[in-house]
């Protein structure tokens, strides 16, 4: 068990992260909380910049009430703000926002605006800070992550392929890409901590195929690791089948069901993780109030297969699915960059 304790190296390891965002001696940050967020990661952000001579101030919202038929977890969708003009003012304003809400601002419906606003977001996903210091970034990840994120936008097309029977295309002309490896200096952008991956959200219409989640792949939104084999059929981006027979198929069915919104059978984005200090086994580590599964998400070589909201198709919608897949082979035009579910040292 895990306490939730101040630790000095905590102080130290989120000191060195904020610094690589550019925070320098008298610096204004806000730091955006709800009253549900993990005070611990509060109160080590705000010693972290008091370290370096920022003056920290706090945005804390209510936690509000959960409008959707199910519970929501890990989306990078944080409802938080709830459009609150006076709190996108004040974060536009600092200039440098450090986003502890519950799900990320990373679509969150206010972000748009705080980022044009040339504010730059630092987004600390809500794991027990012992994970976030094994997980600090490195200048060697963010080389090849802005390595990874070109290569990406210069590809035609992604498949996906895997001895369990996955076969999956997707068309990525016009696919916005996205590579985070856990600290942004520049204005108007975001990242998030922990880092390493990178993500594609292709254009409506542009996946098809097969996706295999066999035993050992991993649900996010359940926390869980996958114990019998799930089928999707994937048609035009929306998923049109789910088939298996165990409690991992039951699960996205009913939950699939639950909302009601056609949306979140479809596909989101596409993508990998580059994170070689990201540990595969970290799901069984923690107990479910101490991740939120960003380290699964950045295990180098895995395929990073999410449903739900994909802004850049024009689908919008709260329902969500990260699966972490893992033994895959990952082919950009052809050459493959993660064989077997080894990250390949190509980029």
């Amino acid at each position: 068990m895990l306490s939730d304790r101040i630790e000095h190296k905590w102080i130290e390891a989120f000191a060195d992260v904020i610094r690589r965002c550019g925070v320098r001696q008298g610096d204004p940050a806000a730091i955006l909380s709800e009253t549900q967020s993990r005070q611990l990661n509060v109160q080590l952000t705000e010693l972290a910049l008091l370290r370096l001579g920022a003056r920290p101030f706090h945005l804390v919202v209510p936690t509000p009430a959960n409008p959707h038929p199910v519970p929501v977890r890990s989306t990078g969708a944080s409802e938080a703000i709830g459009g609150l003009a006076p709190v996108v003012s004040a974060c536009v304003a600092a200039g440098f926002v450090i986003d502890l809400t519950l799900e990320g601002l990373m679509h969150a419906p206010e972000t748009p605006a705080i980022l044009k606003g040339g504010a730059r977001i630092l987004a600390i996903s809500n794991e027990h800070p012992e994970a976030l210091e094994r997980l600090a970034p490195d200048d060697r990840l963010a080389e090849r992550v802005r390595n990874a994120a070109r290569r990406l936008r210069g590809t035609r097309e992604m498949r996906v392929t895997s001895p369990h029977g996955t076969d999956l295309t997707a068309r990525m002309e016009g696919a916005s890409t996205v590579g985070i490896w856990g600290w942004t200096e520049k204005p108007g952008t975001l990242a998030h901590w922990p880092g390493g991956l990178v993500v594609s959200f292709p254009r409506a219409g542009s996946v098809d195929g097969t996706l295999v989640l066999a035993p050992g792949d991993a649900n996010l939104t359940f926390k869980r690791y996958v114990e019998s084999p799930v089928r999707l059929t994937i048609a035009a981006d929306y998923v049109t089948a789910l088939d298996g027979h165990g409690v991992d198929a039951r699960l996205m069915r009913d939950y699939l069901a639950a909302w009601g919104d056609r949306d979140a059978y479809a596909v989101s984005h596409v993508g990998f993780g580059m994170n070689p200090r990201a540990r595969y086994e970290a799901l069984s580590m923690y107990g479910q109030r101490d991740t939120n599964g960003t380290e699964l998400r950045a295990v180098a070589g895995n395929f990073l297969f999410s449903t739900g909201a994909n802004e850049f198709a024009g689908r919008h919608t709260a329902g969500h699915f990260d699966l972490p897949v893992m033994g895959t082979t990952i082919a950009l035009d052809g050459e493959v960059v993660v064989r077997d579910g080894a990250l390949l040292d190509v980029f």
